[in-house]
């Protein structure tokens, strides 16, 4: 066989070929590509959620205990070196996405006293700072740096921020004089001090200036007689001759780690870097960083969307698989004369399977290689699928081939009917498949498995159930069509009888069962979506059962009254939330040695109202909402851990927990897993109805307040919350000192919005996306085939009819009679399919990940049936335009001329 020869046979069937091509390039071009884009989007996540921390929350920030500084090595000097051999032990992982560091040492802050100070009666502690960079991180507004010559009677010299300056009513060339104070506030072992510059930072935001106590801002007094607490620069030589006479220092060495620097493939070896730096610690350091809790949440999202992936991905794999098996099939049907004449002139039964090889050869691997090249232009970091995309091409490749050798090589014979009665061999093999998908779920589902990975269990059951609910399929539907055709056989007109006949006896397994995983796949995708998105605002409704939620310490008594009065609230409640309080077995306070339990007390009456106004389904148990104020224990809704406690220490009818000082008696009128307004991890806690509280001397007060209403202004609520707590603190009956922190707002669709936003979700939304459109359009595609495998016998049949005088109308009618069974026996297979898989994967997929740790439940959408619906009118429609086409292309007349095998 010549490679001339070939090639002209190549352009002979150049639209076979032209599909073949197509179908390799859409292969390889997912291998190559979507592994890349994934990577991407998880990366983008990454740095979104990363940079939505706080930036200090990124730091590894070690902490020297307060000590002298060494006997024989100046201060500076031991923390500079300790700080590039902490930096040389960090493990590989972590030390490569450091690319910012700090280190500073300070001076404990100490009483400064002078005129400036007391010209407006300033209680001031001063901590020196020696801080290497500050120069070049901060402009002078005026005066000068502290000098690093050091002389003996020179006063310490000290810069400060220019706002910090102001405030404190110092200037430069203030002269001041630091020092220790005694029981009796009086100065001793003092020093002179003198400012001589002052500095505006560059960006204030620079992670240079965020060590604690910070450089930038005053810390208030916390009480009366209290001192007001700020930082200065000193130079290093003035902070070592401090150190040196006996002054308690503080070190700190920090690395922050860029978000830009930290690969996302990669997340589980950073996570362990930073374990073992935490287990490797030096023994006089401590160590602190936040930088795991958000990666964990991360890498948790990350491994359950590319599990999901994995599913995904498998589905569409494999029905472009299976519509490479049709596409060969189509060609060597069309070619089928071809081979059987090559056998009836002697050749060998593996000559028409060379010479496809040859043909194959000319155009797979040449599409193979551009769907590749087009690949590695998507944006994103590789992932190891050359060998896959080789072993695509090599079985692509093969297809034709295989398919050349399974061409029957007998006389003419009608293929267009189905027998009832199958071969022993197929029915067996069919069996098989049915028991074999089954096997695969249930080992899934009792195995489990790890998320992130790539699972030939997890990938292979999709694929095998949908095969057995096409088999399935396949057995059954002809039956009802057999008994429709006979009741047509009696009607008038010959459309009826003609189509449900012909359609009962289509040869369409290796089609249907192509459609059925297309459809199938992307059922899956809208089926988890819809779960998802449910799920997310249960969650929301979870964390916040209202409109909105305002958070703080304690708020007046008539602060729910006041923000009634505000635009738009409908209703308002209290809510007291204390976390690790200690139960007790009696009113004296005995504790039980159950653990630290949390306490939730909220108003029953009021947080249904809250809740109906808020349109917020919340099944509050009846203990909690008829609750009334009756003698004896208060009945308490627990958790299952704690009501255990409580029952093997013979406490479950009386025992008592304390809420702000008083301690109450309840009992266990029920359990549940959890509760709102708690965290998802809160597994001990206590809920108590706020209106069936006996009276004390003392009421409790709420912590936070839930409020209804439409259109809520956040700002106002913010300011209604402050002034809340500032009633509480000013004319309670006992005045608070410290001030309180401001009050957080959290509304619900904040909370919902957060939830679908950041993290992964960009690498979820893209599976969903591309597994519905990929699937539908996929299964539209096999459609096409299922209508193409069948054209030429129902060319001819038309071709018989519309000779006998059969109408153009009529020839429409018949078409759709013949195919809608087809097209609703797929369309609704595959839906059911779609609708199945996530009850069976759902619980190894990890997708509360996504929901804030509720359960992903799965239930049945009315949207989904209508979607069904309407995929399967235009799946019809496209099934009867392709037919119209080919006919139009055949011309019906010919098909006629040239007999059955033409």
């Amino acid at each position: 066989m010549s490679v001339g020869a070939a090639v002209r046979r190549v352009r002979a069937y150049g639209g076979q070929f032209l599909l073949l091509a197509v179908l390799t390039l859409v292969v390889t071009l997912l291998i190559s590509g979507v592994p890349r884009l994934v990577n991407q989007l998880a990366q983008q996540g990454l740095r979104a959620q990363l940079n939505a921390e706080l930036p200090a929350r990124r730091d590894l920030s070690y902490t020297s205990d307060v000590l002298t500084a060494p006997a024989l090595k100046p201060a500076m000097a031991y923390a500079r070196e300790r700080f590039d051999a902490l930096a040389a032990d960090l493990p590989p992982q972590v030390r490569s996405a450091v690319t910012e560091r700090w280190y500073n040492v300070d001076l404990e802050p100490a009483r400064v006293v002078g005129p400036d100070l007391a010209a407006r009666n300033l209680l001031v502690d001063l901590g020196l700072r020696g801080m290497p960079g500050v120069q070049d991180a901060s402009t002078l507004v005026e005066g000068a740096w502290p000098s690093e010559t050091y002389l003996p009677d020179r006063p310490i010299e000290v810069a400060l921020d220019a706002d910090v300056a102001a405030r404190l009513n110092l200037r430069t060339g203030s002269h001041l004089r630091i020092g220790k104070v005694d029981d009796q506030k009086r100065l001793y072992d003092d020093v002179p001090l003198t400012v001589v510059g002052l500095f505006r930072p560059i960006d204030r935001t620079g992670g240079i200036w965020d060590g604690l106590p910070s450089m930038l801002r005053i810390i208030e007094p916390q009480g009366d007689g209290q001192p007001f607490i700020a930082s200065g620069v000193v130079a290093q030589s003035a902070l070592d001759k401090r150190a040196a006479a006996g002054w308690f220092l503080r070190s700190n060495w920090r690395y922050r780690l860029n978000a830009d620097t930290i690969d996302a493939r990669r997340l589980d070896q950073l996570i362990d870097g930073l374990q073992e730096a935490q287990r490797n610690r030096p023994d006089d350091l401590s160590l602190a960083q936040g930088v795991d809790v958000p990666l964990r949440a991360f890498a948790d999202q990350v491994n359950a969307a590319r599990t999901l992936l994995a599913v995904i991905a498998a589905g569409v794999l494999a029905t472009l698989a299976g519509l490479i098996v049709l596409a060969a099939i189509l060609a060597t049907r069309r070619r089928r004369a071809e081979f059987v004449l090559i056998r009836a002139r002697g050749g060998g039964t593996t000559a028409g399977a060379r010479r496809s090889l040859a043909e194959s050869l000319l155009v797979v691997p040449v599409a193979a290689a551009l769907g590749w090249w087009l690949g590695t232009l998507f944006p994103g970091a590789p992932d190891p699928s050359t060998p896959y995309a080789i072993a695509a091409t090599v079985l692509v490749t093969l297809a034709l081939p295989l398919a050349t050798l399974a061409v029957p090589t007998g006389g003419a014979s009608r293929r267009d009917l189905v027998r009832m009665r199958p071969s022993t061999r197929r029915l067996t093999v069919e069996v098989s498949v049915l028991l074999l998908a089954v096997l695969a779920a249930v080992l899934l589902r009792r195995r489990g498995l790890t998320l992130g990975e790539v699972d030939p269990l997890l990938v292979s059951v999709p694929v095998l159930l949908a095969v057995a609910a096409a088999v399935l399929a396949l057995r059954a539907y002809p039956w009802p069509l057999l008994l429709v055709s006979r009741l047509a056989a009696r009607t008038r007109g010959s459309v009826a009888f003609l189509g449900t006949a012909r359609a009962g006896r289509s040869a369409v397994a290796a089609p249907l069962v192509v459609v059925v995983l297309a459809i199938g796949t992307a059922a899956f995708c809208a089926v988890v979506a819809a779960g998802v998105d449910a799920s997310r605002d249960r969650a929301a409704e979870r964390i916040v059962p209202a409109d909105a939620v305002i958070r703080g310490e304690r708020f007046a008594p008539d602060t729910i009254d006041e923000l009634g009065r505000l635009p738009g609230v409908r209703a308002a409640t209290r809510v007291l939330f204390a976390s690790d309080e200690r139960l007790a077995a009696d009113e004296l306070g005995t504790d039980a040695r159950l653990g630290e339990t949390a306490v939730l007390l909220i108003d029953g009456p009021g947080l249904v109202t809250v809740a109906r106004e808020s349109e917020v389904d919340l099944p509050l148990p009846a203990a909690l909402r008829t609750a009334r104020p009756d003698p004896g224990p208060v009945p308490a809704i627990v958790s299952p851990a704690v009501a255990a406690d409580l029952a093997r220490a013979g406490l479950d009818r009386s025992a008592f927990i304390p809420v702000q000082g008083q301690r109450y008696e309840f009992r266990v009128a029920g359990s549940e897993e959890s509760f709102p307004l708690l965290s998802a991890n809160t597994d001990r806690f206590v809920i108590l109805p706020w209106q069936a509280l006996p009276a004390r001397t003392t009421t409790p007060v709420a912590t936070s307040l839930l409020v209804a209403g439409d259109r809520l202004d956040a700002e106002a609520l913010r300011r209604a919350g402050d002034q809340g707590q500032s009633r509480y603190q000013q004319d309670g009956a006992v005045t608070g000192r410290e001030r309180p922190l401001g009050v957080v707002v959290d509304t619900r669709a904040d909370i919902r919005r957060d939830l679908g936003a950041g993290g992964a979700n960009g690498v979820l939304a893209f599976g969903f996306v591309a597994g519905a459109v990929g699937g539908s359009v996929l299964g539209l595609l096999a459609i096409a085939f299922t209508v193409l495998a069948g054209a030429r016998a129902r060319g001819q049949v038309l071709s018989r009819l519309r000779t006998l005088g059969l109408s153009r109308r009529q020839w429409r009618g018949l078409l759709l009679v013949e195919l809608a069974p087809l097209v609703g026996v797929s369309v609704l297979t595959g839906a059911l399919v779609g609708a199945v898989l996530p009850l069976l994967l759902n619980p190894v997929l990890g997708l509360s990940a996504f929901t804030s740790g509720m359960p992903v439940r799965v239930a049945f959408e009315p949207g989904l049936v209508a979607a069904v619906l309407a995929l399967g009118v235009v799946a019809l429609g496209f099934a009867v335009a392709v037919e119209a086409l080919n006919n139009r292309r055949l011309r019906l007349g010919e098909v006629l001329r040239l007999g059955e095998e033409s």
